[in-house]
């Protein structure tokens, strides 16, 4: 199809706003690199006139070189009793300094009269008084039509001069919103269709929530109807039960309807993003979603599995290469051989097909994995894993033990962490370290720096850069397994670890070591 689609992700803000998702500015700065490298449009990163932290992403995005994308500012139109060039909502979207500036408006007269408060005449004026001022200010304007659909079907000419009156005033594209996501595919359609006939020159766009099961089903509607862009999350993250899910919708889109909105290498990395977003917001990655779940091309023994065998596509959809996903034959010892070797690539080691050191490292990531270990987050313990298990491994010290204690007089007052640690250099030196730290994990780096650093001053240059807990079993209670995930950052690169224990500690000593080891081999040689 000729038709272009532009993928415009609220992950940042909508995304944000899903129970128990929370993500940190270094988390924010890596999902916005992330996105770029994927391919997407707009990344909107916040209301910056209501969060002080969405304030700061966008200072700190204002030099990144973004290869493709495009940051957008997102906030709503003036306040009733102020002045579009008076509102401090609208001066904050000004300071945000974004080329695109995305503002929401109210299309019910529900909306209008009982939520914002004014007449259905005023909510006009406000409308194309804050489109009008924002494009006299060199500005982009999407205008998101917040309940739009709710508004149609409740009196279909106001929702529509809703939409005449933003495009009169310059805004460039309508957004039109399922915000309470209860509206069912053919209700999307028809209501689209209204709006192309009516305002046939004016580009609309989709935003979905999953209210009903219907977000992406919604979606997908209105791109067969004309939108030409389609706003939602990654994984689907956001408030309620969520907005429509990118992740499913980018290659149903570009496989399934066949509009291509990002490259074939992009839409390759799909699994990688959906998986590196679910850690940075400290969730599970579903096993079961679609394209790029772990079950998403699973086949058991039987029947499926002989089939797929056989000829592959009898039981899968599409290739799972194309969004960087894999057939799973549960009873297989060759599965998931390709994707190893592929990954062995990545990290300059040569991999043979069929040799007993490939079994050997495919069984034991599979061990590792049923353990807890989650190695698509932690590229760095992967690599020292394929390292040692193919002798292209130089060791640097040997680990003895460490132990760390937590004193504490007072519950209100902070306590105090200590940790040792005991190790060994090459040269037969032996170490016996003590630190303190704000807490027994930072107490354990301090001890593990102290120990080496003289010998290997690069480490000087490191420090962690984010920490993530995961429980594994919470069922468990406090006797539950542990994932800990640590990101590490010379200044230049950065790098992630994992770590898997019932020991909270022992889990972060993992990851720990393994920061410390994926430095030293880059910067002094793989091979002793």
């Amino acid at each position: 199809m000729s038709q272009k689609v532009e993928i415009y992700d609220t992950t940042l803000r909508d995304g944000a706003q899903g129970p128990r998702i929370k993500f940190s500015s270094e988390d924010q700065l890596r999902i916005v690199r992330a996105l770029d490298d994927f391919g997407v449009h707009y990344i909107e990163g916040g209301q910056p006139g209501s969060n002080p932290k969405a304030a700061e992403l966008f200072e700190r995005t204002r030099d990144m070189k973004l290869k493709q994308a495009k940051m957008a500012a997102f906030g709503s139109t003036r306040h009733p009793r102020a002045a579009a060039e008076d509102d401090p909502n609208l001066k904050a979207l000004l300071d945000a300094g974004t080329e695109v500036v995305t503002i929401f408006a109210k299309s019910s007269p529900l909306h209008a009269r009982e939520v914002l408060r004014v007449t259905l005449e005023e909510n006009l004026v406000i409308i194309e008084d804050s489109v009008e001022y924002l494009r006299s200010q060199k500005r982009r304007v999407f205008l998101d039509a917040e309940h739009f659909f709710d508004g149609y079907y409740e009196d279909s000419e106001y929702a529509l001069t809703v939409l005449e009156t933003g495009a009169r005033a310059g805004a460039e594209i309508l957004v039109l919103c399922d915000t309470n996501g209860g509206r069912l595919p053919w209700e999307i359609a028809t209501a689209i269709r209204a709006v192309r006939a009516r305002l046939p020159d004016t580009p609309v766009g989709i935003h979905t929530h999953n209210d009903a099961g219907c977000g992406v089903a919604n979606t997908l509607s209105a791109i067969a109807e004309g939108a030409v862009q389609i706003q939602g999350t990654i994984n689907g993250y956001g408030e309620r039960t969520g907005n429509a899910n990118l992740v499913t919708a980018i290659p149903a889109v570009q496989l399934k309807m066949g509009i291509a909105m990002v490259t074939p290498e992009q839409l390759a990395g799909l699994t990688h993003l959906s998986h590196l977003v679910a850690e940075l917001a400290n969730m599970s990655p579903r096993e079961s979603d679609p394209f790029v779940g772990r079950d998403a091309f699973t086949h058991k023994g039987g029947m499926h599995a002989d089939a797929v065998a056989k000829v592959k596509h009898s039981y899968e959809h599409i290739n799972p290469s194309l969004v960087g996903n894999r057939t799973h034959i549960s009873v297989s010892e060759v599965s998931g051989r390709s994707s190893l070797l592929q990954k062995a690539a990545e990290f300059g080691i040569d991999l043979e097909r069929d040799t007993p050191q490939t079994r050997q490292i495919l069984k034991r990531i599979k061990e590792l994995e049923n353990e807890g270990y989650e190695f698509e987050g932690a590229d760095a313990s992967l690599e020292l894993l394929m390292r040692k298990a193919t002798g292209r491994y130089r060791t640097f010290f040997t680990l003895h033990g460490f132990r760390t204690s937590v004193e504490t007089r007072d519950a209100r007052q902070p306590s105090l962490s200590e940790a040792t640690v005991k190790l060994e250099l090459p040269d037969g030196t032996k170490m016996h370290t003590a630190a303190e730290g704000e807490g027994p994990v930072d107490a354990l780096n301090n001890a593990l720096r102290k120990a080496l650093q003289n010998t290997y001053p690069e480490l000087k240059t490191v420090h962690l850069e984010d920490y993530k807990v995961r429980i594994l079993d919470g069922q468990a209670g406090t006797r539950a397994k542990t994932r800990v995930l640590i990101e590490s950052t010379d200044g230049e690169d950065s790098w992630d670890t994992v770590g898997v224990s019932e020991n909270i500690i022992s889990a972060s000593y993992q990851a720990l070591v393994d920061s410390i080891e994926y430095k030293l081999l880059r910067e002094r040689g793989h091979e002793g």
